[in-house]
Order: structure tokens, then C-alpha cells, then sequence
């Protein structure tokens, strides 16, 4: 397991480096990608296994705003790359709830606690489940998972995802690369 001394953007290509690494020792056929500009995906391009991009939801930041461009998905999905818009799985109506009425919900609870190892390994896990969710991951199988904090990358994990209505059948099977410390580090 490779541990970086802070979060952020600046881990991004290592990371990428490290997952698709672990993907081919592994025979890992596909990675998922956390990407709301597509740069990180960028750098999968002619890794040889099957790529998945998984980016913000349209109006996550704002309203009926698409932040992956039009022309970065083409751009992808002629590199042979799959992207997925969708929304978030630990957003969606619990968030709303707490947009609209205040208080935290199951779902914002389940992200906050895998936060706990940070905010890539959270994402990590969500993109796997919302891809699991969008049939681009078949039952049972082994993906590895690349996602960051608001920009670029610094968590890879290698796990079997289950479909949302069985999130808590997710299998973590190994901590590729995080930060160490994420929370003292991002205060700092």
C-alpha cells in the first residue's frame, strides 16, 4: 500500500500509475474513474483494460449545469472509454432532506463514516456502486476505483461492488493508495 503525506491533486498521476499497475498484477479487466473535468481519465487512455469515467451529476455544483464538457466525453468515449452521469449515490433524496429541513439522513451517514478514511476512499466506493447500478459492472466481479477530493486523485481501492438496494454486500479487498493523516493534513 503506497501512502501519500496529503490529499489533493498532486498525487493524481501516481495514483492512476499505482491503480492501473494493481489492475494488470491482479487481471483486473476494468477501472473506474472519478473525473468532473475528464483529466484524470485522460491519463487511462491506452492502459489496456476497460475504462469507466464516472463524473458529476449535471447541476451537482450548479443548477442544470454538465461539468464534464461535451466535447472532453467525446473526446473519451472515442478513446474507448464508457462515462456515467448519474446521481450520486450518497446524495439523491437524503440530501435534498437535508437541504430542505436540515438534520443528516441514513445515506449522508454512510458517506460521512467512510469518509473516515477519506474523501477519495468515499468516492471510491460510491462510483463503483453507481456503476454496478448503471450495469456497466457484471455481479460478482472485481474493479479498481480511482477517486480524489473535489480535484484530481489520491485514493485507489480494488474492490467487488454490490447494487445499491445491497450497498453493505460491497467488498473492500485492498487499500491501494491513500493519503495518510487526510484530515490533520487538510486543516493544515
Amino acid at each position: 500500500m503506497l501512502y501519500f503525506e496529503k490529499p489533493g491533486r498532486e498525487n493524481t498521476e501516481q495514483t492512476v500509475a499505482e491503480a492501473i499497475k494493481v489492475a494488470k498484477e491482479r487481471g483486473i479487466g476494468k477501472i473506474i474513474v472519478a473525473s468532473h473535468t475528464g483529466e484524470t481519465a485522460k491519463l487511462c487512455k491506452d492502459c489496456g483494460l476497460s475504462v469507466i469515467v464516472v463524473s458529476h451529476q449535471a447541476g451537482f455544483r450548479e443548477r442544470g449545469v454538465l461539468e464534464l464538457k461535451e466535447a472532453t466525453q467525446r473526446e473519451l468515449t472515442a478513446a474507448g472509454m464508457q462515462v456515467l452521469t448519474t446521481t450520486h449515490f450518497f446524495a439523491g433524496a437524503d440530501r435534498a432532506l437535508n437541504h430542505k429541513f436540515g438534520g443528516i439522513y441514513p445515506a449522508e451517514l454512510m458517506a460521512h463514516t467512510l469518509r473516515i478514511l477519506g474523501q477519495g476512499f468515499k468516492v471510491c466506493v460510491e462510483i463503483a456502486v453507481m456503476a454496478m447500478d448503471a450495469g456497466l459492472i457484471g455481479p460478482e466481479e472485481d474493479v479498481i476505483t480511482v477517486g480524489g477530493s473535489a480535484q484530481g486523485a489520491d485514493t485507489a481501492v480494488l474492490l467487488t461492488p454490490a447494487h445499491s438496494q445491497s450497498f453493505f454486500d460491497t467488498d473492500i479487498k485492498e487499500i491501494i493508495c491513500m493519503p495518510r493523516g487526510h484530515k490533520n493534513k487538510q486543516k493544515a
